[in-house]
């Protein structure tokens, strides 16, 4: 799923933005954590990194609505007004159940 969606992200990531996406596991990606505070290191989740400031799940993924295009970008101020833990509960219901889609067979 998780890189289904980061496929998904890329064709849609508006022409004025840039975008680098790493995975949690690659060099890259670890190198970029482990400039994050502890605790921020510890969470297993999407991290979106904007202006200097690092989004961690929800928050996050909502965040990646700026990078895309206007019409996906247009649903960002919608998706903000939900509470947090309503946002975050249903991220975590998600990242349960992830493993169930987009695999696929070799």
């Amino acid at each position: 799923m998780c890189n289904g969606l980061a496929n998904f992200l890329k064709k849609r990531v508006a022409s004025s933005t840039d975008l680098t996406i790493y995975g949690i596991q690659s060099e890259e990606g670890q190198a970029l954590i482990s400039d994050f505070p502890a605790r921020l290191q510890a969470i297993d989740s999407v991290y979106v990194i904007r202006n200097g400031r690092v989004y961690v799940r929800s928050a996050a993924s909502i965040r990646l609505l700026l990078t895309m295009r206007w019409y996906y970008a247009m649903w960002f101020p919608v998706a903000w007004l939900i509470p947090l833990p309503l946002r975050d509960a249903g991220y975590w219901c998600v990242s349960k159940i992830r493993h169930r889609f987009g695999r696929r067979e070799p």
